[in-house]
């Protein structure tokens, strides 16, 4: 997979925890993940961006996926592969 995961999280997060668990079942290797709980202006950057103020916030590429539910309801719906692979 050549398109990147980026991820907004936090230390104690188990939708964060659950995102990441499905990403590397499909084969993601490598996360960059965010922790907005540690740097603020970060937290900031991220609703500005997404407008949610809830983690995770996870982008494949420069897709805005959402966060854990819609992962999964991307996954289900059979759209998260052919995003990983970068043909969305």
């Amino acid at each position: 997979m050549s398109v990147p995961v980026l991820m907004y999280t936090t230390a104690v997060c188990p939708f964060c925890v659950r995102a990441k668990q499905l990403l590397k079942a499909r084969g993601v290797e490598a996360i960059e993940e965010v922790r907005v709980d540690l740097d603020p202006d970060r937290r900031d950057e991220m609703m500005l961006k997404t407008q949610r103020r809830t983690v995770p916030q996870i982008y494949i590429g420069e897709t805005h996926v959402g966060g854990c539910d819609d992962l999964y309801a991307l996954d289900a719906a059979g759209k998260l592969m052919p995003l990983l692979d970068g043909q969305a």
